[in-house]
């Protein structure tokens, strides 16, 4: 089978949250399309083209604004599509909602991400709890995604990881962040984190609710991903409001 299935976390996709809609608007906008399909405006900052925005986000664009929580697999032999739909589904039902505290602007390796500015305990035990919970659904990584996996500069650690799990960045080493652009070349970095600054002050600083799951499938290689299904999560309002207490006296 050629096609990859993802769990993420697509803030403000099916949700009727205002900084979830606010910041899903304002990342599609930015990178020219929507996971969903529905036609979207893109954006254009003062001072640039459409045309060069697109040629620094081009993979970013192709995988959709997420944050990735299962990262993408083939499905192991025997397993179905509409029974990993329906796991994820049961999945969300017995599981609360948590929030992306404060959100930030940050580079990571060269490349523009969104993530939490403070400590997220709640967001990273989603994390932890999807990577085990569905990697019965996950075939065996081959030797070619292993290696193309480890090209970059891995830990012993991040290699034990990419064995076990399929993917370097998971468990201890996780780190939420929904990705913005590719690698910058560092001489154009000030002028990137300006442009992104402004283009999502409305959301900066926020506490934005991850609010769901949503299944993700790329068709085959090189496809654009694209959204299968959301499955809310539960009890979002309460346990948010918790988590974001608990996140700011983290960081105290």
């Amino acid at each position: 089978m050629t096609m990859r299935l993802a769990i993420y976390a697509a803030p403000g996709t099916g949700s009727a949250d205002a900084a979830g809609a606010l910041l899903r608007d304002t990342a599609e906008r930015w990178l020219g399309r929507s996971v969903s399909g529905d036609p979207v405006a893109p954006g254009v900052p003062a001072g640039w083209t459409r045309e060069s925005i697109d040629v620094i986000t081009t993979d970013a664009r192709r995988y959709g604004f997420h944050g990735t929580l299962k990262a993408p697999f083939h499905l192991a032999e025997g397993r179905t599509l509409e029974e990993l739909d329906a796991s994820v589904a049961r999945f969300a039902a017995g599981h609360a909602g948590v929030v992306i505290p404060r959100l930030s602007l940050v580079r990571m390796s060269g490349f523009f991400a969104l993530v939490p500015g403070t400590r997220a305990p709640g967001l990273h035990a989603l994390a932890d709890e999807v990577v085990k919970d569905f990697d019965g659904f996950r075939a065996p990584a081959t030797d070619p995604e292993l290696a193309r996996r480890n090209r970059g500069p891995l830990t012993p650690r991040q290699r034990e990881l990419l064995e076990a799990w399929g993917y370097p960045y998971v468990l201890d080493e996780f780190r939420f962040h929904l990705t913005l652009t590719e690698r910058i070349p560092p001489d154009r970095q000030p002028e990137v984190e300006r442009v992104l600054a402004d283009w999502f002050a409305g959301s900066l600083g926020a506490a934005v609710p991850v609010d769901a799951l949503a299944l993700f499938t790329e068709a085959e290689p090189g496809a654009p991903f694209m959204l299968h299904a959301v499955h809310p999560l539960q009890h979002a309002t309460s346990s948010m409001s918790a988590a974001s207490t608990t996140d700011q006296e983290g960081a105290r």
